[in-house]
C-alpha cells in the first residue's frame, strides 16, 4: 500500500492508494482512447505555442512489472516535499 500524506497550515491526512488502484490506473492511462484524446486535446495548445511534441505512448507491460517491484521496499520514501509556506507532502511505501 502507497501512503500519501499532505500537511498544510490547517489541515493534515493521509491518502491510502492500494496496489490494485495503481494497476486500475496504469490500465487507463496506457489505454489507445486515453493517449489519442491527450494528444488531441494538447494539439491545439502545442501548436499556438509552436511546438512540436506528441505525448509518448506509455506501455502497460513495462510498468506493471515496476508496481510489482515497489511492492518489495515497503517503508521507503519516494516523494518529500517542503514548500515555502509550510506545506508538506510525502508519498511512502
Amino acid at each position: 500500500m502507497m501512503y500519501v500524506k499532505v500537511k498544510a497550515k490547517d489541515v493534515r491526512f493521509t491518502i491510502p492508494v492500494p496496489y490494485v488502484f495503481l494497476n486500475v490506473a496504469i490500465s487507463i492511462l496506457s489505454s489507445k482512447f486515453v493517449q489519442q484524446s491527450a494528444n488531441k486535446w494538447t494539439k491545439g495548445h502545442f501548436e499556438r505555442k509552436n511546438i512540436d511534441f506528441t505525448i509518448p505512448l506509455i506501455d502497460k507491460k513495462t510498468l506493471k512489472p515496476i508496481v510489482q517491484e515497489l511492492k518489495n521496499y515497503k517503508g521507503i520514501v519516494l516523494v518529500d516535499v517542503k514548500a515555502k509556506d509550510g506545506t508538506e507532502v510525502k508519498v511512502k511505501l
